[in-house]
């Protein structure tokens, strides 16, 4: 039964591709951006990649009379590039940095700088508490040789939990961002499956946009064409995924993608295109088919969800395995170096023992051996940590995984209609299997 009206809300989600001085037209963007916001007449708009702070000034002096409430999530060496401009007043705000995000020798890429993370504001709507979530993951640069996918396994694993544990009393709960995932691949599949959000261009009574919902096409001039081919010319890898509560049923009405230039203008409002979402907020007293505030929508999905986890767990495994191993080789490189620096240190004393004896070898190239050996030394230390770094986030989020594994196993026990070996893959090993 319904016990008030409806309530309308409308999200904006953009990747701005916002990298002052290396992005084509940033700043005649960033306005077309704050025009588009001004007219797009939003509840919330949560934008990725505003890299740098005076961008966020000059859109939220700009927006102040649309949008009186913002706020720009800092982390990292650059930013974390996210920030919400939301008609309504922003009661609490928190973000997460990922632990693990790159690397910070792959200068080209960046993405290590960026400090990527999830922010979250608190929005109250007419009495409903919404949870508002905005993030983007770490690129991928290279589908067949994806060496940063345990990474990015690990952002979706981190990000599911961060959702689930920080919105157990919402009543509707909204993710919006630049996943840098297709919806079948396997973070995707994780986040979804284990917090029960909903993705909007499933879901959406209407769509308007580029085809199959398209947020990354050929036809935009600042795009790599090259990476689309083998996808037909575009991919899906922006979302706005929701969810309701027992309380309130939530769905989506529309939903949009801009195509590609501005009208009147030969550019487009950034390398990805915007997405554009109207919900329906229904107030029941019977709810989804979660009900009781539920973390997530996954008790008839058990399965389904073993199957996703135990996937996660092997990549993470493979993405630890090969942290270990360059961890290894920078610590045998970092040997090498300390051999031959106290090699020559004690070429270097010669001549302090042995009186009248003259240095064997040329100063000058003596000295720069000696900074050389000292340069590898230095750098294979600074390696060694960050892999060490890498190799306790990798294990931490297996061994979350593994007593997440071994909580399903109970629940399937406790749940005998779900249990179906033939829905099952074969478990990772004997000692942490889900047995059915």
């Amino acid at each position: 039964m319904t016990t008030s009206a409806p309530i309308r809300f409308r999200v904006l989600s953009l990747n701005c591709w916002g990298v002052r001085y290396l992005s084509k037209n940033c700043k005649e963007r960033f306005v077309l951006i704050g025009d588009l916001l001004s007219q797009e007449q939003l509840d919330i708009a949560l934008l990725q990649e505003v890299w740098c702070e005076k961008d966020f000034l000059f859109l939220k002096k700009k927006l102040n009379s649309v949008y009186p409430y913002s706020h720009y999530f800092k982390s990292g060496f650059i930013g974390s590039g996210l920030a919400v401009f939301s008609r309504h007043r922003i009661h609490d705000a928190f973000l997460y940095r990922y632990s693990l995000n790159g690397y910070p020798y792959m200068a080209q890429h960046g993405d290590w700088f960026g400090g990527k993370a999830v922010g979250k504001v608190l929005l109250n709507i007419s009495g409903l508490s919404v949870h508002v979530f905005v993030t983007h993951l770490h690129a991928e640069y290279c589908r067949e040789k994806d060496s940063y996918l345990p990474h990015r396994v690990v952002q979706a694993w981190e990000l599911q939990q961060f959702i689930r544990h920080t919105s157990a009393g919402a009543d509707v709960v909204i993710l919006g961002g630049d996943l840098n995932m297709h919806p079948d691949d396997l973070g995707t599949r994780l986040m979804r499956n284990y917090t029960g959000l909903q993705d909007s261009f499933s879901e959406t009574a209407h769509f308007d946009g580029c085809e199959e919902g398209h947020t990354h096409i050929s036809e935009n001039p600042f795009t790599n064409t090259d990476g689309l081919v083998p996808f037909g010319g575009g991919v899906r890898i922006d979302y706005i995924l929701f969810k309701g509560s027992g309380e309130v049923d939530v769905s989506c009405e529309s939903l949009s993608t801009t195509k590609g230039p501005v009208p009147g203008h030969p550019f487009p409002y950034s390398d990805h295109e915007a997405l554009t979402a109207e919900f329906l907020f229904t107030q029941t007293t019977k709810g989804n088919e979660c009900s009781k505030r539920q973390s997530g929508c996954v008790s008839d999905k058990l399965p389904e969800l073993v199957n996703t986890v135990n996937e996660a767990r092997t990549e993470v495994k493979v993405g630890l395995h090969c942290a270990e191993r360059m961890r290894y080789t920078a610590a045998r490189t970092g040997i090498m170096g300390l051999v031959l620096l106290v090699l020559e240190l004690a070429i270097a004393a010669i001549p302090l023992f042995a009186l009248g004896t003259e240095q064997p070898f040329p100063k000058a190239s003596f000295y720069l051996l000696g900074a050389l050996c000292f340069a590898v030394l230095l750098s294979t230390l600074l390696l060694y940590v960050f892999y060490s770094i890498e190799v306790k986030a990798l294990q931490g989020t297996e061994d979350q995984m593994r007593l997440a594994l071994s909580s399903f196993q109970e629940q399937l026990k406790e749940s005998p209609k779900v249990l179906s070996s033939d829905h099952l893959r074969k478990p990772l090993d004997g000692k942490d299997s889900v047995h059915l």
